[in-house]
Parts: structure tokens; C-alpha cells; sequence
């Protein structure tokens, strides 16, 4: 499967790969970084092994996953992906998303998920992404409703985190018919 490299003037998203990962090293540091997911990347060992298992995704052709570099600060970001591709269903999931704290609030993160709802819709013409969210993780909630996704509900205690705690997960969505509306209102500056 091929990868694309999605860009505007704000932000890159080049595929992900063991030979630029290391670039994430300093960002993949930052303290509660990943609080709400299930994964460890904070030592250089833990990050080049969930890199390596996302790669591993590529082969099955449910995994696209980016580096992200912010143009405006000449500086990579963090990383995310579109993941749990189901080709015959035409649905997809983006996230795995982290981006380091000097990062948020910026704009880079709407700048990313105009790239990647555009080429989702546009381009792959998918019917529907969806966005799977720790209930706890507000802010990330809070984010993903701004890009215009509907609350379509919560899977009780359906992960297993770090510490033993079993989450609970709000799944969001955004529909292609939802598309034009969104592109034209949330991201009419686009």
C-alpha cells in the first residue's frame, strides 16, 4: 500500500517510518503525553516498538500512519494514522494521534484533520470516519466535536490501560454526506 504525503502550508504528513521515527524521540518524552492511550512510547526501546507495530499494520493494509512536521515552527510534532481500514465498508478510523504540548492549541491539529478528512472523503471516497476517544480524555472530546463529529456512543470498559484501569471508549463520527457542510463551515479558511 502506498502512503501519501498530505500538506499545506501549515503542516506535513509524511509516512511514518523506522528510518524517520527517531525524529520523534524529544517529543515522545513529554510527561502524560499518552496518558489516555494503552501504549508506552517514552523510552527510545518503547517508541521504535510501537513504531515497529504500526508498520506491521501496513502489510495488512489497515494502517497509514504519519509523521507530523508543523511548517510554522520548523519542528516535527508527533504522529497519527488512520487505522482499522475496512476497504470493503469504505470506513476508517484517525487517530493514535499525540502531538508535544508546544503543539496544542495551535491550530496544527485542525490543520491535520483537514488534510486527512479531505483525502478520507475525496480522495479514497470512504462513507464514514470514526474517532475513538478515552471518555475521560475531555480535551481530545472537545476537539474532535469542533471538527464537526457526532457522538454516536460509548463502548463500556472495552480497554485495558497501562495501569490496569479498563477504560471506556466515546466512539465519534463524521458521515461523507457530513462532508461539504463540515468542509464548508469548520474549515471555510481552508
Amino acid at each position: 500500500m502506498q502512503i501519501p504525503t498530505l500538506e499545506n502550508h501549515r503542516v506535513k504528513l509524511a509516512p511514518l517510518t523506522l528510518e524517520n521515527y527517531h525524529k520523534l524521540t524529544e517529543v515522545a518524552k513529554e510527561k502524560n503525553l499518552i496518558y489516555y492511550s494503552p501504549s508506552n512510547i517514552y523510552s527510545s526501546e518503547d517508541l521504535q516498538n510501537y513504531v515497529k507495530a504500526t508498520i506491521d499494520g501496513i502489510g495488512n493494509n489497515t494502517i497509514m500512519p504519519f509523521v507530523i512536521y508543523d511548517k510554522e515552527k520548523q519542528s516535527y510534532a508527533g504522529t497519527t494514522r488512520f487505522g482499522l481500514i475496512n476497504w470493503k465498508n469504505k470506513v476508517l478510523h484517525i487517530g493514535w494521534t499525540w502531538i508535544g504540548q508546544d503543539f496544542q492549541g495551535t491550530g496544527l491539529n485542525t490543520h491535520m484533520k483537514f488534510l486527512m478528512l479531505q483525502y478520507t472523503f475525496e480522495t479514497l471516497s470512504f462513507e464514514k470516519v470514526e474517532f475513538r476517544i478515552d471518555e475521560r480524555n475531555l480535551k481530545s472530546r472537545k476537539a474532535v466535536e469542533k471538527l464537526g463529529a457526532t457522538l454516536e456512543g460509548v463502548l463500556r470498559k472495552d480497554t485495558i490501560m497501562n495501569d490496569g484501569f479498563r477504560r471506556s471508549t466515546s466512539c465519534y463520527g463524521i458521515l461523507k454526506e457530513e462532508w461539504a457542510n463540515i468542509k464548508a463551515t469548520v474549515f471555510k479558511t481552508f
